[in-house]
């Protein structure tokens, strides 16, 4: 399991306290063996899939610690201790965060709010009273989160909330407009080459358990038979059956099943074991799919994360 990204202060000091330049491939390297992280751990993720969590913690850790003085950067990638980092080392510290570090050096700024925290002020009754950023130091120091994680979360927040709403509207459309939403879904997917060509099929099949017909890609090379069903109900094994039926009849080979609903494990296991290929969509994947696709919803604000050029800094 991967610590948090404060726990990691103390072993980079450790590792750098023999004063050599070391790198940040190298030292996430020594950690994970000192920590005897598995290949899962450090195979994991930021929500965002934007960065792998591990060397996310590392990064953070170690520019805590330059801004606190105790290393410096070198080369790109490259730091190395200062006579700060040796001092703090030797005080035999159990542990180092952005608390040790705040309350020990006047001059360490936090990122977040960039001036010195008074970090004891965080932690009585009048935390009502902070400022925005006070309050996201607050949430840093308790729940030991990044700031690109304090990021994600609040984006994830707000995800989450927009999919149960579009969900409820779903749920609403009339069924003819909501076999529509599909059909616009697997085309910005990628599938049915343009909405004209796939709309000529939609709902004209008239087969039971069939909403559908897309092409698979532009050149229609083959078919994709669609079941779209706005319930309320969970979805069991016997509709997903019927689909498969509906698709035996059209000697079809593979189909999607997209419900605002859910779908029951015995559902699910049914359709993995069938011979012809059957993707289930539930209401979350739909939600999610639409949001990726930017269908039916509209861009409200937009925040751009930079970080250093470090290229820009070389000289010639």
């Amino acid at each position: 399991m991967i610590p948090d990204f404060q726990s990691l202060m103390l072993p980079i000091l450790k590792l750098a306290s023999d004063r050599n330049i070391h790198t940040i491939r190298e030292t996430i390297e020594v950690l994970a063996k000192q920590l005897e992280l598995t290949d899962d751990d450090l195979n994991e993720w930021l929500p965002s899939k934007s960065q792998k969590k591990f060397y996310n913690y590392v990064y953070w850790a170690k520019a805590h610690l330059k801004m606190a003085g105790a290393l410096e950067n070198k080369a790109r990638g490259e730091f190395q201790i200062t006579n700060r980092g040796i001092e703090i080392l030797s005080e035999n510290p159990e542990a180092i965060g952005i608390k040790y570090l705040a309350d020990k050096y006047g001059e360490y700024r936090n990122p977040l709010t960039n001036e010195k925290e008074n970090i004891s002020s965080l932690e009585d009754d009048k935390t009502e009273s902070l400022n925005t950023k006070n309050k996201l130091s607050q949430e840093v120091l308790k729940s030991k989160l990044t700031p690109d994680e304090i990021m994600e979360k609040a984006y994830l927040n707000i995800k989450q909330s927009l999919e149960a709403e579009i969900l409820e509207v779903l749920k609403s459309v009339n069924p003819y407009f909501f076999e529509k939403i599909v059909v616009q879904l697997l085309v910005k997917m990628g599938y049915g080459g343009s909405i004209q060509d796939a709309g000529k099929a939609i709902g004209k099949s008239g087969d039971g358990g069939i909403d559908g017909i897309i092409k698979e890609d532009k050149l229609g090379l083959d078919v994709i038979y669609i079941q779209a069903k706005r319930w309320e109900n969970v979805i069991g094994r016997p509709e997903v059956q019927k689909f498969v039926g509906a698709l035996a009849g059209q000697r079809a080979k593979k189909g999607v099943f997209i419900t605002t609903s859910r779908y029951t494990n015995e559902a699910i296991a049914y359709a993995k074991q069938m011979d012809v290929k059957i993707i289930l969509i539930d209401g979350e994947d739909l939600a999610q799919y639409m949001i990726d696709n930017n269908l039916g919803v509209s861009i409200q604000s937009t925040y751009e994360i930079k970080k250093i050029d470090s290229d820009y800094f070389e000289e010639e």
